[in-house]
């Protein structure tokens, strides 16, 4: 029997507007429970003279049951007839949105929850906001707690509408709008008789139909380096050189680079523990692996496939992108300062070179497009940054893993983004050529110019 595939989805949202009881919900009418979970959850509720609530299935942590809120992203699994789901639970009160991203950076899809009764919160634009700025495209809205309306289909109307409008200042098109009952069960995991107006589908049948857009489609091999490790003992002088395939696959005997040094190897063989000796290498796998040749890399650098890189390739070496971030430090992101900027396993360090716009939602305004110098704690926008070292990555759009990025102020894991666009290519070209045909470079240092811009941006300059 072949392995279901596997799909992200974060549920966020306002607090309060029924998150947890949406995921407790689905946990329990898709039997994805452990076993006497439900009913010993059940009968602590009854032992205490409390009321039983589907949130508390997942309300496991002490200040959690205090507060009454969701404070880390819990991770669910639980099973359909077509996939396995890991369900992100997303924290939605405001102090905890640097939780809320960590949760939804690993998602493919998303689904948000909206109250009936308090209708859209700012939480609710916030989040919207932040979906969109982490690039999940495929959204689905559920209008939770319909049940206290007696399940009124003009009530679902005005506050789809109102979210719809909202969404639209963000470019963002929903899959779908459900009206729902989190508690009661109704339009969850399937469709239900107390709304006959409507005819979408259930959550759980929605989701189904979601493509699972990972990096795995992708057939360029990519293996962000980890580290090296040399073994000395009795003789044996090997480096094994280890990572995580993030896309495509590879064989032994393959020609591989590693970029930006443009290293060439061959793979001689895969290390396994305690297993049979495998030829193959794909997505997913944490692998390390032996070359014939001894060169030396740092960690940080990507191996690829030689064959399949001078064919072209979406990754480049950039040392300026246009990213799409939110920011979460306690100190402003602004000029004059240096971050570090982790992607895959490389790390560089960072300069902010300008703000292009600064995404607000509040309560009274959707959204506010402006010119700023720095972003403020719980704003997103998108910014272009100078790397002060090469960093091979790639935009969002093309690779997720590589497109995607931690911003680090001091010790502080101070933000997280996605690559938009990478800029420095066109503008060295420029720059080079505006030099060259003023005669402006030093004697013979015009050779040793092209030599590494060769090396490091061979696309653009015939490397």
């Amino acid at each position: 029997m072949n392995a279901l595939e596997r799909m992200h989805i974060v549920i966020t949202g306002h607090v309060d507007h029924g998150k947890s009881t949406l995921v407790g919900r689905l946990l329990a009418d898709t039997h994805s429970l452990p076993q006497g979970k439900l009913e010993s959850v059940r009968a602590s509720c009854a032992k205490n003279a409390r009321p039983f609530e589907y949130s508390m299935l997942l309300d496991a942590l002490e200040d959690e049951q205090k507060q009454g809120i969701t404070i880390d992203s819990a991770r669910i699994f639980f099973k359909s007839t077509r996939r396995e789901y890991v369900i992100i639970d997303a924290p939605g009160h405001i102090e905890f949105l640097r939780n809320m991203l960590s949760g939804a950076s690993r998602a493919e899809a998303a689904v948000l929850v909206i109250d009936a009764k308090d209708g859209v919160a700012e939480n609710s634009k916030r989040h919207g906001m932040l979906l969109s700025m982490l690039g999940i495209s495929q959204v689905i809205v559920v209008i939770n707690k319909l049940d206290l309306f007696g399940f009124a289909q003009d009530v679902f109307e005005n506050i789809k509408n109102e979210y719809l409008d909202f969404l639209a200042t963000l470019n963002v098109v929903p899959v779908c709008v459900i009206p729902i009952s989190a508690r009661e069960g109704d339009n969850v995991a399937t469709q239900s008789p107390q709304m006959a107006w409507y005819h979408g589908g259930s959550l759980l049948q929605n989701l189904d139909l979601l493509s699972n857009k990972n990096d795995s489609d992708n057939h360029t091999f990519l293996l962000p380096l980890q580290d090296v490790y040399r073994f000395s003992n009795e003789g044996d002088e090997r480096r094994i050189y280890a990572g995580t395939v993030v896309s495509g696959s590879a064989e032994v005997g393959d020609s591989v680079l590693f970029l930006p040094s443009q290293k060439s190897a061959t793979i001689e063989r895969f290390e396994v523990w305690n297993a049979p000796q495998k030829q193959t290498i794909a997505w997913h796998e944490a692998v390390g692996i032996s070359l014939r040749e001894d060169i030396y890399v740092k960690p940080g650098e990507v191996m690829v496939r030689k064959a399949q890189w001078e064919k072209g390739s979406f990754l480049q070496t950039a040392t300026q992108i246009r990213v799409n971030l939110i920011w979460l430090g306690r100190n402003p992101l602004c000029k004059n300062k240096q971050y570090l900027l982790k992607l895959g396993s490389a790390k560089v360090k960072a300069e902010l070179v300008c703000v292009e716009r600064v995404l607000e939602a509040g309560s009274e305004e959707t959204i506010a497009l402006h010119n700023a110098h720095e972003l403020l704690r719980n704003q997103a926008g998108t910014v272009v940054l100078r790397l002060l070292a090469p960093l091979v990555c790639a935009r969002f759009a093309d690779n997720q893993t590589l497109g995607r990025f931690v911003l680090v102020d001091e010790y502080d894991a101070a933000a997280g983004g996605i690559v938009l666009d990478i800029l420095q290519n066109a503008a060295i070209s420029a720059i080079t050529t505006t030099l060259v045909a003023n005669d402006s470079l030093p004697s013979g240092f015009e050779t040793e110019l092209f030599a590494l811009l060769r090396k490091y941006f061979p696309h653009q300059f015939g490397g």
